[in-house]
C-alpha cells in the first residue's frame, strides 16, 4: 500500500509578501465553481482529468479558441500561471461534485420523510463560493530547489507573476524517516502570521501477511483511567507481554479545565469560551499523540504483526450523563477514535496492520470464562464470579486479542468443521460472549 507523510518547512525571510498570491488563487477557484456550476455538466461522467480541457477551453483565450464563452477570466487574471489554473479547475470540479452528491442525498432523505408522512425540516446543502485554499507550487514550473534551505517560487508581487528567492528551515528526512521516499510538489500554507512549506512524501510499503498460527497480536484496550492497557498473545491464547499507559498529569488539567468551563457556562449561559478550548485542543492532542507513540513502540519491541481494537464508531453518551460528565465523556470518545487512526497511520509505516473486533462485553466478561464481571468501586478493579480481583482493562485487552484470532481461526474451518468444535466450545457460537478461555478452549478441541 502507498502511505504519505508530510513535512513543514517554516519559510523564514517572507512572509507577508505571499498574502496576495493566496488571495488571488482563491478568486480564481470561486469563478472556477462559478463556471463549471453555471454550465450544468453531467460531473457523473466525468473525473478531475477530463473536466480541465473542458472549462479551459470556456474560459482561456488561445489562438485555437480565440473567443472563450468567460472571457474576463484572462483580464481579471492577467498572466494567471496555467498549472495554478488547471489546479483550480480540479479543485473547483472536487467542490461542485461534492455539491450535488449532497443535494441528490438531500432529496432521497425528504423523498424518504414524506412518503413515511413525517416532516422534514432539514434544510438543503449550498454551494460555497468563498473558500481559503493553499496553492501548490509544481516542480519546474513553479518551484525550483536551489539547494536543502532555499529554492525559488513564482508568486505575484508588485502587479506581476515573478519568482523570488525564498529560505526556509531544513528536516532531518533521516530522523524523520523519509530520506528514501519520494517527494511531491510543495504546498504554501499560511499558520498564524507566517507561511510555511509543506512536502508531503510518497512510499510504497509491504504489510506484514503470515499464516494466523505464526501471528502475535498487541491487543489494546482504552479505557476510563488508563489511557490503554496493552497486551501481546499469540494464537495459542499465551500472554507475551502488557503495559499500561496513562498520562494522570495531563488528565488531571484536562478535566480542571472541563469544570471551571461548565461552571462558567452555567452562570453566563452558553459561551464559546475559545481560550479554554485552545488548553483542552493541546491537551487532548498531547495525549492522543503520546498514547499513539507508546502503543506502536510496544508492539514494535515485541515483533508483534498486528495491533488489534475495539470498534467503537457506534458509542453514544449514557443516559444520566450531564454537565461536565458529559463533557469528558465526549472528550474520551474522541480521544479514543484520534488514538485509532493515529495509531493505523503510524502502524502502516513500518508495515504492521491494524485489526477491529466487536466491542460488546469485552469489559464485561471475564478472561477465564467465569461469566460476568462486578466493578468495585476503583473503576479500572473487577471482581470475578470465582471471587478473583483483577484489572478490568488487562482483562478486556486478553478478550480483545482472543476474538481476533478466533474471528481467523474459524474462518478456516468448514461448516461442518465449525460446527463440530461449536459442539465441544459452545461459547464460540455467539461472538459477543467469547473469551480467552474461549481461544484456549478452541485450540484443545482441534
Amino acid at each position: 500500500m502507498n502511505i504519505a507523510k508530510t513535512l513543514s518547512h517554516k519559510i523564514t525571510n517572507h512572509s507577508r509578501i505571499f498574502d496576495e498570491t493566496v488571495d488571488i488563487y482563491n478568486r480564481a477557484l470561486s469563478f472556477m465553481i462559478y463556471v463549471i456550476q453555471e454550465e450544468c455538466l453531467d460531473l457523473t461522467e466525468l473525473n478531475a482529468k477530463s473536466i480541465v480541457p473542458i472549462v479551459e477551453k470556456l474560459i482561456h483565450r488561445t489562438k485555437s479558441n480565440p473567443f472563450p464563452k468567460y472571457s474576463r477570466f484572462d483580464e481579471e487574471f492577467y498572466k494567471f500561471p496555467s498549472y495554478f489554473r488547471r489546479g483550480c479547475i480540479a479543485s473547483a470540479f472536487g467542490k461542485v461534485k461534492s455539491y450535488h452528491s449532497n443535494y441528490r442525498n438531500w432529496e432521497k432523505e425528504e423523498e424518504l420523510a414524506l412518503s413515511e408522512g413525517k416532516k422534514f425540516k432539514k434544510k438543503p446543502p449550498t454551494l460555497s463560493f468563498q473558500h481559503k485554499e493553499f496553492p501548490v507550487f509544481y516542480k519546474g514550473n513553479m518551484f525550483k530547489r536551489k539547494d536543502e534551505v532555499s529554492a525559488k517560487i513564482k508568486v505575484f508581487h508588485q502587479n506581476d507573476w515573478v519568482w523570488i528567492d525564498i529560505t526556509y528551515k531544513e528536516q532531518d528526512l533521516f530522523k524523520r524517516g523519509v530520506w528514501d521516499w519520494k517527494e511531491n510538489n510543495p504546498k504554501l500554507v499560511k499558520r498564524g502570521k507566517k507561511y510555511f512549506l509543506h512536502i508531503s512524501y510518497e512510499h510504497k510499503v509491504k504489510l506484514t501477511k503470515k499464516d494466523i498460527q505464526e501471528q502475535k497480536v498487541c491487543a489494546v484496550d482504552l479505557g476510563l483511567t488508563n489511557s490503554a492497557v496493552c497486551s501481546v498473545m499469540d494464537a495459542k491464547g499465551t500472554v507475551l507481554a502488557r503495559t499500561f499507559i496513562n498520562q494522570a498529569k495531563e488528565k488531571d488539567r484536562l478535566y480542571h479545565i472541563t469544570n471551571k468551563l461548565r461552571n462558567v457556562q452555567r452562570q453566563s449561559g452558553w459561551i464559546s469560551a475559545p481560550n479554554y478550548w485552545r488548553q483542552i485542543n493541546g491537551y487532548q492532542t498531547h495525549i492522543v499523540q503520546d498514547t499513539s507513540h507508546h502503543i506502536v513502540q510496544f508492539a514494535l519491541h515485541h515483533q508483534c504483526d498486528v495491533i488489534v481494537f475495539e470498534y467503537l464508531d457506534q458509542m453514544k453518551v449514557p443516559k444520566g450523563y450531564w454537565g461536565a460528565k458529559k463533557l469528558r465523556f465526549k472528550l474520551h470518545v474522541w480521544r479514543e477514535k484520534g488514538i485509532q487512526n493515529k495509531v493505523e497511520e503510524m502502524a502502516h509505516y513500518v508495515g504492521m496492520r491494524v485489526s477491529r473486533i466487536n466491542a460488546r462485553n469485552t469489559s464485561a466478561l471475564a478472561y477465564d470464562g467465569s461469566g460476568k464481571v462486578k466493578r468495585n468501586k476503583k473503576k479500572d478493579l473487577a471482581t470475578f464470579q470465582t471471587g478473583k480481583v483483577y484489572h478490568a482493562d488487562l482483562s478486556a485487552s486478553y478478550n480483545i486479542g482472543a476474538r481476533y484470532f478466533l474471528r481467523d481461526l474459524l474462518k478456516s474451518f468448514s461448516e461442518k468443521e465449525r460446527l463440530s468444535i461449536q459442539a465441544k466450545v459452545p461459547e464460540l457460537a455467539k461472538r459477543t460472549s467469547q473469551t480467552l478461555s474461549s481461544l484456549i478452549s478452541l485450540n484443545r478441541a482441534i
